[in-house]
């Protein structure tokens, strides 16, 4: 989770490959209409994130059934996004892609081919809450040791599946 340009599907793709379970992209659960909203350089609200978060949790749901394990990029921005995703299945877990709002600027000027325009940026920021305490899940640096995040990341979600099966 984290706002655009934090890095989310370049990290969710390489915990995936090393937990050996699937990546998937959460922009794609937005409707065409949220993506062109986006692209126009208008910021989703509430309202039109709901259909989204549904999508997301169907699949989160789905996914959880089949007690398969999976490796989802979303942004999650919100708290109570979050507490929709988690009552979709008891292991879902947060890593927070923390990272500075001049960095993901720079970042997000230099991406080809996404929708998301940088004028938006400030927009995620604004709805951002970091994860708390009462949260499952890791705050990382974005701007951090890629592999060492990894490393990281995986030992904390180890902890975390251990205590969930005892």
């Amino acid at each position: 989770m984290g706002v655009a340009a934090s890095g989310k599907s370049t990290v969710g793709r390489l915990l995936a490959r090393r937990r050996g379970v699937p990546f998937v992209e959460g922009d794609d659960f937005h409707s065409p209409e949220n993506i062109a909203k986006m692209a126009a350089g208008r910021a989703l609200d509430d309202e039109d994130r709901e259909p989204w978060l549904r999508s997301v949790s169907g699949w989160i749901r789905e996914t959880t059934h089949a007690r398969q394990g999976a490796v989802l990029s979303c942004s999650a921005l919100k708290h109570e996004y979050r507490v929709l995703l988690r009552a979709a299945g008891p292991g879902v877990w947060f890593l927070h892609l923390a990272l500075d709002r001049k960095i993901a600027r720079a970042r997000i000027s230099q991406r080809a081919g996404h929708f998301m325009p940088p004028g938006l940026l400030d927009s995620q920021y604004d709805a951002l809450e970091p994860l708390r305490t009462d949260e499952p899940g890791l705050t990382v640096d974005a701007t951090a040791d890629t592999e060492g995040n990894l490393d990281l990341i995986q030992d904390a979600v180890a902890r975390f599946e251990a205590k969930e099966q005892a």
